[in-house]
């Protein structure tokens, strides 16, 4: 027989959540249950819990159905929906304290409106939904809004002048926004895997099935339209985002091709003042000839020295000249 202390050790895990009734009331406040309590209070198989537990590092966005329960794992959210209850997990290391505080603040509201609308509006389930899924989107929203005016400002300057410091902060812009871009895409294909699957989409009706009454595969509108309008607003801010990237590397672009400007300037400031040591090497060549210690019988000539001066002057600036032609055409 097999050791199972692994899987022992895996279901005794206790995870910190809050518990919301159908009103919105708050029945339990930072309460701690094993994986197995909550597997058997919810109807649940451990794998099902992993996507909610903090834990596990790097997970991707989720929103799975199953039979009475709705799993939520998207941006900063951790939730387990019924039909008449609100489990909110709290997350390990969470630094979105902030957006957790709003969040459950919506989320009391819309359970609290909803319970004194006594059946017309949406379901419990899909209140809760919704809230999750504002939560996100203003979440996102934010953020894209602070990146996207430190992005433009940055841009602004580079086009009037570049700076070492300013490029060095265009490069971890860069890495942040392809982080967050990732991350918006990742939350639009998990609303889409949702929603391109009928049989989740209907399965999704919980208070319906507390009712015996569960939905028909394909009548399903009413939380379609609630997933694809969010789903709107997630791929507008993916839009943004791919605008801002465009605009980094058009602007990354053209600061490359200044910089290969002012590197051919230098290297052509370069090559004219080898030109012009070319120039003077020919020169002192003339006048270490003429400057030997040999007979040539010119030594006493009055126009000697006029002459080779004139002669070395003529050579160096034939070799310049020869030079920078050929420089030209190349």
């Amino acid at each position: 027989m097999g050791d199972i202390r692994p899987y022992l050790n895996l279901t005794s895990i206790r995870l910190r959540c809050t518990v919301f009734d159908r009103v919105g009331h708050v029945t339990t406040i930072a309460g701690e249950f094993s994986k197995s309590e909550l597997c058997a209070q919810h109807g649940l198989q451990v794998r099902d819990l992993r996507k909610i537990d903090s834990l596990y590092i790097n997970q991707l966005p989720a929103i799975l159905v199953r039979k009475h329960v709705i799993l939520v794992n998207i941006a900063h959210i951790r939730a387990l929906i019924k039909a008449d209850t609100v489990v909110l997990f709290d997350s390990l290391g969470s630094t979105d304290s902030y957006n957790q505080s709003i969040f459950i603040y919506d989320l009391q509201e819309k359970l609290r409106s909803g319970a004194l609308l006594k059946g017309s509006g949406l379901p419990f389930e899909f209140r809760a939904l919704e809230s999750v899924l504002v939560s996100v989107i203003t979440t996102l929203q934010d953020e894209v809004q602070v990146v996207s005016n430190l992005v433009t400002n940055l841009l602004a300057h580079l086009e009037e002048k570049i700076d070492r410091h300013k490029l060095k902060e265009l490069l971890q812009y860069s890495k942040r926004m392809a982080k967050f871009e990732q991350k918006v895409l990742n939350i639009r294909d998990a609303i889409v895997e949702v929603l391109e699957q009928d049989e989740d989409l209907a399965a999704m009706y919980l208070s319906a099935k507390e009712s015996n009454a569960p939905r028909a595969t394909n009548d399903h509108e009413e939380v379609e339209l609630l997933l694809e309008t969010y789903l709107k607003q997630v791929e507008e801010i993916a839009n943004i985002i791919a605008a801002l990237n465009t605009n980094m590397r058009s602007t990354e672009d053209i600061v490359n091709i200044m910089l290969d400007a002012q590197r051919n300037n230098l290297m052509m400031l370069e090559l004219q003042v080898n030109i012009g040591m070319l120039g003077l090497t020919a020169g002192a060549l003339g006048a270490g000839l003429f400057g030997m210690n040999l007979i040539n019988h010119h030594e006493a000539h009055p126009l000697a020295f006029a002459m080779v001066t004139t002669f070395i002057i003529g050579m160096v600036s034939v070799v310049i000249l020869i030079s920078n032609t050929n420089t030209k055409q190349v």
